[in-house]
């Protein structure tokens, strides 16, 4: 009798964990050869764009502003919000922090303040409705042959007649709705999953965006819910896995992604 293992057991087995993310698909679909130095290999990131730094701390201090919301306190003071986006810079990892032209730490807090002003006096800061998970984590099958998906949800909200889920992104300049579409994915993905906590219950999908400007805006963009466009979704996401699952691993060469990727070197060295 032959034994088929199980797709988490693969998983766990090829990329040491048993579940895959959104973001790990996402980058192999970015470049196949940093999939596999970060998941695959486990070499450590030598660098580390500011950006990435900047985003996962204005995250962290929106996160436990809706965390006192949801516990029931009154909103944090903008000065508690700033203290937990600089402990997020300094609980970062040790990978050398690549600055953009004219950034620095010192700039970046300010357009931080900036940011989580705008926020707080945006009516996101304020969800109508009950928030019942602020980083919640959701974890399921999605597709055939695939292991299961985690998914990390930014906010979810209870309405009267949904379930709103908002992700929450940091962006240089104000997204249109074609950028909102184009960047479904996650969300949709996401859907399949939430969706099974409340049966029946509409959904909800939306964006939120924070720009990176002298005067920040906060643009709520939703997200169509189509069963088609899922169902496309999840489909694209099990080719992924079965070519992860296939080991085919290969560089794809960017403008764009090559000169802030952590890997130049190992890439570089890399023969094939």
């Amino acid at each position: 009798m032959i034994t088929v293992a199980h797709p988490n057991q693969v998983a766990a087995e090829l990329i040491g964990r048993d579940y895959v993310s959104y973001s790990a698909l996402s980058l192999y679909q970015q470049c196949p050869l940093r999939f596999f130095f970060k998941y695959v290999a486990g070499l450590p990131e030598q660098t580390v764009a500011a950006s990435l730094v900047f985003g996962g701390a204005i995250h962290r201090a929106v996160e436990f502003h809706f965390n006192e919301l949801l516990a029931g306190n009154r909103p944090a003071h903008l000065d508690t919000l700033l203290a937990e986006y600089h402990e997020a810079w300094r609980e970062r990892e040790t990978a050398e922090v690549r600055f953009g032209k004219d950034d620095d730490q010192s700039t970046l807090s300010g357009l931080a303040e900036r940011m989580l002003r705008a926020f707080q006096a945006s009516e996101m800061s304020q969800p109508a409705g009950t928030i019942l998970g602020v980083e919640e984590q959701f974890r399921g099958a999605f597709a055939d042959g695939c292991p299961d998906l985690l998914a990390r949800v930014d906010l979810l909200v209870e309405t009267a007649d949904a379930l709103v889920i908002s992700d929450l992104k940091t962006a240089r300049s104000r997204w249109g709705r074609d950028q909102a579409e184009d960047a479904a994915g996650q969300l949709l993905l996401y859907s399949e999953l939430v969706g099974r906590l409340m049966p029946g219950k509409p959904l909800r999908l939306e964006f939120v965006i924070i720009t990176k400007a002298k005067e920040p805006v906060i643009d709520r963009l939703p997200v169509a819910l189509d069963p088609k466009r899922a169902a496309r979704m999840s489909s694209i996401a099990q080719r992924v896995w079965r070519a992860i699952e296939g080991q085919h691993f290969y560089p794809s060469p960017s403008p764009m992604n090559c000169p802030t990727c952590p890997f130049r070197a190992p890439c570089r060295a890399w023969a094939g």
